[in-house]
Order: structure tokens, then sequence, then C-alpha cells
């Protein structure tokens, strides 16, 4: 849930996201999210809309992997458009553990939305990974 982030790494990453929305015509929100699902920053949606896209967007995420397991010789997933009548949904892998899921009105430049969030990832991808957790059960180690 976006409320279990702390609150000085959400703000540390909202402005990326804005940046995002703002510089593609029509783009409308972003959420980068954790592979699993968590929501890490948000830019346009209120908290229960970007719980609900992180989820949806994980999902999707999962799906294009085991496409690639299955039909890709094992590649890694780059993006996940999902077209919509009135709406693009775009899902990229945005560093290790973590993704973007972009929406964009159907107005939106699909090739211009792609290739901004190419960049921003590409620009700031190490501050962008998610920690692999740790295993219900396992002992506590201290500083892992």
């Amino acid at each position: 849930m976006a409320s279990e982030m702390p609150s000085g790494q959400i703000a540390d990453l909202d402005w990326l996201l804005s940046g995002l929305v703002q510089r593609v015509p029509y783009t409308r929100s972003a959420v980068l999210l954790s592979a699993d699902g968590l929501v890490k920053s948000v830019h346009g949606m209120d908290p229960d809309s970007a719980d609900h896209m992180a989820a949806l967007a994980a999902g999707l995420y999962s799906l294009g992997r085991s496409a690639g397991a299955r039909f890709g010789d094992n590649g890694d997933v780059r993006q996940v458009v999902v077209e919509l009548d009135s709406t693009l949904l775009f899902v990229s892998t945005a560093g290790a553990g973590t993704c973007l899921a972009v929406l964009a009105g159907r107005e939106a430049d699909a090739a211009v939305l792609g290739y901004e969030m190419a960049m921003l990832i590409k620009s700031v991808r190490s501050y962008l990974m998610t920690p692999v957790r740790q295993a219900a059960g396992a002992p506590y180690t201290p500083g892992l």
C-alpha cells in the first residue's frame, strides 16, 4: 500500500514522475512500484487508485515475464502496453525489482511516451531499484 512507504522516499521520487507526466502531452498519471505490487511513488492518482494500479501493473509485468520464459528465450520484460478505447497503459521495467506504470489518453504519442519512459529509467535506474525482501519466517540479520 502507498501508506507503507516512508514518506521521505516517496517525496524523493515524485518529481521524476511529475516531470514525465508534464513532458508528454495527454499523459495522466504515473506510478513507480515494486515488482510485487507495492507503491513506491505516485503522481496524478489518489492512494487507492495508486494501490490498484500497482497491483494491476505487477500482474501485467508477471504475465510478461511468464511469456518471456515460455516464448521469448527467457528474455527480460522491457515493456507491456495495454491499449484500451480511451487509454494507453504502459508498464516498463525500471530497475531491479521495480516497474514504472504510466496512464495516458488515447491521443498521446505512444512512441514519445515510451521513449521518455526509457530515458527517465536510464538516467536514474540505480535509484529505482527495490531490494529483495527477506523471506517470511527467516531470522532477522542486522545490516541486511
